[in-house]
């Protein structure tokens, strides 16, 4: 896109199309109710589309302005600290696995979906001071490869079907 003003709708447009997402997925029920926590993460179907259609930088940006506006609407500065936490290692993640390009948007997606439960379970275990929280990371570890699965299959799927120029 060469017109600016073209760039910066699109980037609001995403904005607001993964906070639909986001709080589409609060209206949703806990996946298992005997472990809290645990999301599909349906605004990043958002974040992999950006990534392979705008690169880095673009979907970055929407990224974090997500996160923030997310917290902000929905939860508090935990959930922010934490959410920040686990958007750098799944952003990180995925943006250099997306470089190698050695894995499908599946395998990006189920990286940046551990990493992200990586990134929150190190954040609690220092603000909580506990190492028992590693524990809980191989269920995370597992809930985040079926969202990831789940995330980069829809991601797949825009990517595919939507037009470069959007």
């Amino acid at each position: 896109m060469k017109n600016k003003s073209k760039e910066v709708a699109f980037a609001g447009i995403s904005v607001a199309l993964a906070l639909i997402l986001a709080y589409a997925e609060t209206l949703l029920p806990p996946l298992f109710v005997a472990v809290p926590g645990i999301k599909m993460g349906l605004p990043n179907i958002v974040i992999i589309f950006l990534l392979y259609r705008r690169g880095p930088a673009f979907a970055g940006a929407v990224s974090f302005i997500r996160i923030f506006l997310v917290a902000l609407l929905f939860g508090n500065a935990a959930s922010l600290i934490y959410s920040i936490c686990g958007g750098i290692f799944s952003f990180v993640a995925m943006l250099l696995l997306r470089k190698m390009n050695l894995f499908s948007t599946v395998g990006v997606s189920v990286a940046g979906g551990v990493m992200h439960n990586v990134g929150q379970i190190l954040a609690a275990a220092v603000l909580l001071n506990t190492e028992q929280l590693g524990y809980y990371l191989a269920v995370l570890a597992v809930s985040g490869t079926v969202a990831g699965v789940f995330i980069g299959l829809c991601g797949t799927f825009l990517v595919k079907r939507v037009p470069e120029k959007v």
